[in-house]
């Protein structure tokens, strides 16, 4: 296994852990009160059962509808992930291989909650007077830091062959 295979392995599985962990450990804590205020006018821990994917898109889906598409995108998404990564795996910088590996484990991380619990456990609120933006949780965030730094490395960064 090369180095720039186990930098993907552990970034993938520092994030399943981290995202798996942090939802049990809101789950614990949330469940017992509405919400808990860490930026007041900011920022809250609230506990969210998001059943649609991501922010809320598909939450008045039937449930059927709801599982067989949520399950089998985020299904292929991680699996195109991998097979991407190792395919490429001796071509890609480290930096893709750390957002590939932030990708694929928010979505082994929300996948896991779709399959196993029926829906993915969100607690980040954030909000300005009456405008929430969607609760998310690590795997989002992970998800989301990896694709935009895939983005940005790849237009700004990627040496041209």
């Amino acid at each position: 296994m090369n180095r720039k295979f186990k930098i993907f392995l552990a970034v993938f599985i520092f994030i399943v852990v981290l995202d798996l962990l942090t939802k049990e450990i809101a789950v614990r804590f949330l469940s017992q009160v509405e919400k808990v205020s860490v930026i007041p006018g900011l920022f809250d821990l609230t506990l969210v059962w998001n059943r649609g994917a991501a922010f809320g898109i598909l939450s008045e889906a039937p449930e059927i509808i709801r599982k067989l598409v949520l399950i089998g995108a985020s299904s292929v998404a991680a699996v195109i992930t991998v097979i991407y990564s190792y395919i490429k795996r001796f071509s890609l910088s480290y930096w893709e291989m750390v957002f590939l590996a932030l990708i694929a484990g928010g979505a082994v991380g929300n996948l896991y909650d779709r399959i196993f619990i029926g829906a993915v456990r969100d607690f980040f609120d954030f909000y300005i007077k009456n405008y929430h933006w969607p609760a998310f949780n690590i795997a989002d965030t992970s998800i989301s830091i990896g694709i935009t730094g895939f983005i940005i490395y790849e237009l700004f960064f990627k040496k041209k062959s």
